[in-house]
């Protein structure tokens, strides 16, 4: 093994152990305080993801303009589904109970396969993408959440701000998520690829509430390179209500 090599793989490996003894325990910690009390099990329902891919609430072309309904068609029956068929195929390798929530995967990732990583979050990425747009979307969030990204943020043109610059920023392909921390805070960031806050081996860490996907084939036929304009027509599209929801369920 090359010097390069060796020490790629220590790194890699002290980083995912760390990451089990640590992140995994914050993440779940955070999830199981929010899957506490009289609506447990409501929680629960609402923000597991399964590992098969579920309906399109919407029509392709549903999110026009913002959207167009050829990259809707294919970044859904292409890219999405070849995710979601991938993750079976890793789950059935690596011997994973597909009965339980895929989170619980995400929150251990690094015990698993880079094949699980990759479709797993990009599955999980995606199944949420679909869920907090709305061809009714657009406006600003309501009643607590917008209070809370008051708080967190100074306002909400200053969120837009600094989540649009998490989008714009992120090197090559990934997201920019907007999420609740494990002291029930907002905060915003990014994962490169196919990563998730989830994720116990990530810089950014923390539940999502939504996320953008800053990939190219999410926007590249009718935007082509102008990812900043994609990023700022999004805002459109994005269903505060569902966003809202998930918030109040989550914080308890």
């Amino acid at each position: 093994m090359s010097n390069f090599s060796r020490r790629s793989f220590l790194s890699r490996t002290t980083k995912a152990t760390l990451a089990i003894g640590i992140g995994s325990s914050a993440m779940g910690s955070a999830l199981m305080a929010c899957s506490t009390g009289p609506q447990k099990d409501t929680v629960l329902d609402n923000l597991r993801t399964g590992f098969t891919q579920t309906d399109l609430p919407y029509g392709f072309a549903a999110l026009e303009p913002h959207i167009d309904a050829k990259t809707m068609e294919i970044h859904y029956t292409k890219h999405a589904k070849s995710y979601a068929d991938n993750l079976q195929e890793a789950a059935e390798e690596e011997d994973v109970d597909t009965g339980k929530p895929l989170e619980e995967v995400m929150m251990n990732i690094s015990r698993y396969s880079d094949k699980m990583r990759n479709n797993g979050g990009g599955h999980y990425n995606h199944e949420l993408f679909w869920k907090i747009m709305s061809p009714d979307g657009g406006g600003q969030p309501q009643g607590d959440l917008a209070q809370a990204i008051n708080d967190s943020f100074g306002s909400y043109d200053e969120f837009v701000s600094k989540f649009e610059e998490e989008a714009k920023d992120r090197f090559g392909s990934g997201w920019a998520w907007l999420v609740l921390d494990r002291d029930k805070n907002l905060a915003v960031g990014s994962t490169p690829n196919q990563d998730n806050p989830l994720m116990n081996d990530v810089d950014f860490q923390g539940i999502p509430l939504m996320g953008i996907d800053v990939w190219e084939h999410a926007y590249y036929l009718k935007y082509q390179n102008e990812r900043g304009e994609y990023i700022s027509n999004w805002w459109n599209v994005v269903d505060w209500a569902k966003i809202s929801e998930r918030y109040e369920r989550l914080k308890g």
